[in-house]
């Protein structure tokens, strides 16, 4: 009998045990028990971290030619010059923007003040500043503006982005649609993030925070009051916030302040001289790796960093100085934060064993000056600028550092160049059957009379031939 009271007593016990811990809340999740629980807010933050977000006002007058301009009929009935005089207009950018020193400097995107003639930044309390633009940095796209003012300003310090991890809570702070100051709380919902189609280098942020339209340049601040990120995208299809929002991290935005303290007016980068592709499933398998994740090395440049530190076409680089590489954007993300003139550890796998290698990070040499040449006359390439390929203006444009020749950096709209589809970063490899090796060879050709123009460009790895008589 006294056993079996026992028994009942231990079943007593273990019911009652287990009814505690499914009822009693978790010191993680737990009902608000006091009005100190109740009254929590993001308030005290927000008021710290507000001031030193800003609109971002930027406009550039382009010229407006009416659409019956040319029309024989609209000429010969309402006049030639009525139609035919361009009109000068006004056009109109919004973004955000966050000042990270006291003197006046402010962050954003390179897209909110692309091709800007005016900027204007305007403060939380309403004052309103002109701006000069310090530096633009369409790769990663971001700017540095600089208020045209002696006044010390607030600021929001500049965190280590990364420390974040997947679940963090965040607030995110800018100007959407134009409407006044907004801020929108959330986590962060993914790292490393690459394929967004915003910029050359593919690791952002994801957040759920609402980012809207007008965000764009704006803060992603942790709980500590740090910039962690700049706004500048969302995944949308009808314009609004879904809950799929993206940010460049602030260690990149560390790399372009630091271009600024040293007074160029673009962000020079680390140059491995190596060219990279991602790890596919079947690749992994064959290199008897569990999942697919690195950069493996299809091409070595002689005597670049890669070569001198030992990487081989086939290495696949897993990590930089003890940081995970998913893929070629992640590596060339960790290899520009690292910053030109130091070293780091690359972790590589090569004939499937494992090693670490030494690499020192310099800038890209200009092997050939470029000598820029805009081209004119009556030719097919009339409009375009074009540069001589080195790996300093490779990695200038975000192109393989082991390319040569004439390289197209811009096309002017409504140009010969651009009626014959000429792009951005296109290679002139020859001309009626004569190799094109510079843009001295180019100029003297172009300056022969020619009755029909036969030339190859490269695009993408791809050669394309054209004709025009």
């Amino acid at each position: 009998m006294t056993k079996f009271m026992n028994t009942l007593k231990l079943i007593a016990i273990t019911l009652i045990f287990v009814s505690v811990s499914f009822s009693a809340p978790s010191a993680k999740s737990r009902l608000p028990e006091s009005e100190f629980d109740i009254t929590l807010s993001f308030a005290p933050l927000v008021k710290r971290i507000s001031p030193a977000v800003v609109n971002v006002y930027a406009s550039k007058k382009v010229v407006q030619r009416s659409p019956f301009a040319g029309d024989p009929f609209f000429e010969r009935f309402f006049g030639r010059d009525g139609y035919n005089r361009p009109r000068l207009r006004n056009k109109n950018s919004l973004g955000s923007g966050v000042i990270v020193d006291k003197s006046g400097i402010v962050i954003t995107n390179h897209h909110v003040i692309k091709s800007a003639d005016k900027v204007k930044v305007v403060l939380a309390d309403g004052k309103e500043y002109d701006a000069d633009i310090m530096l633009k940095d369409d790769k990663a796209d971001l700017a540095v503006l600089q208020i045209r003012s002696k006044d010390k300003f607030p600021i929001i310090p500049i965190g280590d982005s990364d420390d974040l991890e997947v679940g963090d809570l965040i607030l995110a702070v800018g100007n959407p649609f134009g409407v006044g100051q907004t801020v929108t709380s959330g986590i962060i919902s993914a790292l490393a993030r690459s394929q967004i189609g915003v910029s050359d280098f593919g690791f952002f942020i994801q957040t759920d925070a609402a980012i809207n339209p007008g965000n764009s340049g704006g803060a992603l601040v942790d709980m500590r009051g740090q910039l962690i990120g700049i706004n500048t995208a969302i995944f949308s299809k009808s314009g609004g916030s879904h809950g799929i929002g993206f940010a460049i991290p602030s260690n990149m935005v560390k790399v372009v302040l630091r271009s600024t303290e040293s007074g160029g007016d673009y962000v020079t980068r680390p140059w491995i001289g190596a060219t990279f592709q991602t790890v596919t499933s079947d690749i992994a398998e064959n290199l008897g790796l569990k999942r697919p994740r690195g950069a493996m090395v299809v091409g070595i440049v002689k005597g670049g960093p890669a070569e001198d530190a030992g990487l081989r076409v086939g290495d696949v680089i897993l990590a930089v100085n003890e940081q995970k590489v998913k893929h070629p954007d992640a590596l060339g993300y960790r290899i520009a934060t690292i910053g030109i003139g130091n070293d780091a550890k690359i972790t590589v796998l090569s004939r499937r064993k494992r090693k670490i290698l030494d690499i020192s990070l310099k800038a890209a040499p200009e092997t050939i000056p470029r000598r820029k040449y805009e081209i004119g006359g009556r030719n097919p390439f009339s409009g375009a600028t074009v540069y001589n390929l080195s790996p300093a203006t490779a990695e200038e444009l975000g192109m393989d550092g082991d390319k040569s020749g004439v390289v197209v950096v811009s096309v002017r709209s409504r140009s010969f160049a651009h009626q014959y589809r000429l792009r951005k970063l296109d290679i002139i490899r020859n001309i009626n059957r004569q190799e094109i090796t510079g843009t001295r060879q180019l100029k003297r050709f172009l300056n022969q009379r020619q009755q029909i123009w036969e030339f190859v460009i490269e695009r993408k790895g791809r050669l394309l031939r054209q004709i025009v008589r």
